[in-house]
């Protein structure tokens, strides 16, 4: 144990915090490819590092999984097979003929979801008319309306915005024939089955919401061939205005992968030029995700210093480790500052004052439960006693400021942190009580984000239209609360106790979306 301290306390970054490697799948080095492809860089010394990366995770039996272990999945098999041929894998090679022919035993290109259809219409492999339309002129919803921008997970939310533009707009950058990938095409794009839900049926029932979305789709399609949606520019610039206000105070709009990649699609469709300040900024959130080696590169889908942080921090005050060492002083100074202050997407439906924790360095708009709570719980073990263990510490590892540790002008004192700690607690925990679900449970950024028929519109086949309650969160803001004095008496926590037993699996456990059973 004392080993593992030391080696935390080599890799602290110099500003407080720790930040170890966010792993993604393979769909992270494709979509950075086919990214750059549309802005005609796929011959890009990255580009050739992502593909080399691509090879080397490409299964044995020739498809790409999202999981280490895991089997072909489709839509992130044809993206790495098109980012290949992309960046000069030839056809004829024999990892580019295994993944063809998994490719096709699994279905070929006309099974793949919603998002990479986008992508192959950018690219000019598919008439945007076999996408989904996403219009923009849910900008315009009302709250109160059931389909309305806010109902969607935030996650959703940043993705669908960009991407109305891109609906709108329709930006297509043609390839030469031998670029693209019709040979993983079983039938024409028009012949393509309609992308829905995972688990639905082929077949829905005549009456059913699938079936109704699928009308409003094909209505907006036909309005938008007969050009009878005089609104439809204005509704373009309130998304304009939404994503470019999402820029503010984060590591990119909603500081994660997708949106970032999205957003710059949807500048380039507006005409913001390659070198403008919009879109320096996202190609520096972009390439801050990639992890760049001699011979490959890969992405991370975000960062993640404060889960990371508020983790080691617990580990190090159960180590042994108090304030009295500037190591942890430097944490949790940092950890105080990244308190979020200011409004975000969740006060649309919540009145409560901010006070939440985000994942990364920066995402304002989007602090989360989940984050919240393992954050009070690392400031709360700074007010345990001190331990039999600490007093066990060999005496070359100095776990206190006892001298053998230089201090800095820039870390504050004890006393200093000490007296930041209530107030922030106090109203961290405030607004973690408000983000509680009528349900009794909690999701990670909104509260009553459970409008389960969303899930079946069609651009909604990523299986994360919302945010409901799920269990592992609870558990995680249950332990929170009850570290800071909360009792099964008080209402929340009884609340979200009922919550658990209702939501028991048969076999005695509980299902867990964030965490390993995504």
């Amino acid at each position: 144990m004392w080993r593992t301290r030391h080696w935390f306390l080599g890799c602290q970054a110099q500003a407080g915090y720790w930040q170890a490697e966010l792993e993604g799948d393979s769909i992270l080095q494709s979509e950075t490819i086919l990214l750059l492809a549309y802005f005609g860089k796929e011959d890009s010394p990255l580009a050739r590092k992502l593909a080399a990366r691509l090879v080397e995770t490409q299964l044995p039996e020739g498809g790409w999984a999202m999981y280490p272990g895991g089997k072909l999945e489709i839509s992130g098999s044809v993206k790495a097979y098109f980012a290949l041929k992309l960046t000069g894998h030839d056809p004829s090679e024999e990892p580019m003929i295994r993944a063809r022919n998994a490719i096709m035993a699994a279905g070929g290109a006309d099974r793949v979801n919603s998002f990479t259809r986008f992508y192959l219409a950018l690219l000019g492999q598919i008439p945007y008319s076999i996408c989904p339309s996403v219009p923009p002129e849910i900008m315009y919803l009302p709250k109160w309306f059931p389909v309305n921008l806010y109902a969607l997970s935030s996650w959703s939310r940043t993705m669908v915005v960009p991407l109305s533009i891109i609906s709108a707009r329709k930006p297509v950058r043609e390839l030469p024939p031998e670029r693209g990938i019709r040979e993983l095409f079983l039938a024409p794009p028009e012949r393509w089955p309609a992308n829905r839900k995972p688990g639905s049926p082929e077949r829905p029932p005549l009456v059913s919401w699938d079936r109704f979305f699928r009308l409003v789709d094909r209505t907006i399609k036909l309005f938008e061939r007969a050009r009878l949606l005089p609104g439809r520019e204005r509704a373009v610039r309130a998304a304009e205005r939404w994503m470019l206000a999402h820029f503010e105070g984060s590591d990119g709009m909603g500081a994660i992968y997708p949106p970032i990649v999205w957003s710059m699609i949807a500048l380039d469709a507006l005409g913001y030029a390659w070198d403008s300040p919009e879109m320096e900024y996202n190609r520096k959130q972009l390439f801050d995700l990639v992890i760049e080696e001699d011979e490959s590169a890969r992405v991370q889908p975000c960062l993640s210093p404060v889960w990371d942080t508020a983790i080691a921090v617990r580990a190090l005050s159960h180590g042994g480790l108090d304030l009295d060492h500037a190591a942890l002083r430097r944490a949790v100074t940092w950890l105080l500052d990244k308190q979020i202050r200011r409004p975000g997407d969740w006060s649309e439906t919540v009145a409560a004052e901010p006070g939440g924790w985000c994942f990364e360095h920066h995402n304002d708009f989007y602090p989360d439960c989940d984050d919240t709570a393992m954050v009070l719980l690392a400031l709360q073990d700074q007010y345990r006693r001190e331990t039999p263990l600490k007093d066990a510490v060999p005496p070359d590892y100095a776990v206190t400021g006892d001298g053998s540790e230089p201090t800095t002008d820039d870390i504050p004192g004890k006393e200093t942190i000490l007296e930041r700690m209530p107030e922030a607690v106090e109203r961290g925990m405030k607004w973690l009580l408000a983000m509680q679900n009528s349900d009794g449970g909690w999701g990670a950024f909104d509260r009553n984000n459970d409008r389960e028929f969303l899930c079946h519109i069609p651009f909604a086949d990523h299986n994360a239209m919302i945010d409901p309650s799920t269990p592992d969160l609870t558990g995680r803001v249950i332990e929170a609360l009850g570290c800071l004095g909360l009792t099964r008496e008080h209402p929340s926590v009884a609340k979200a106790v009922a919550y658990l037993r209702r939501s028991q699996e048969a076999d005695g456990s509980w299902y867990g979306r964030w965490g390993v059973n995504y």
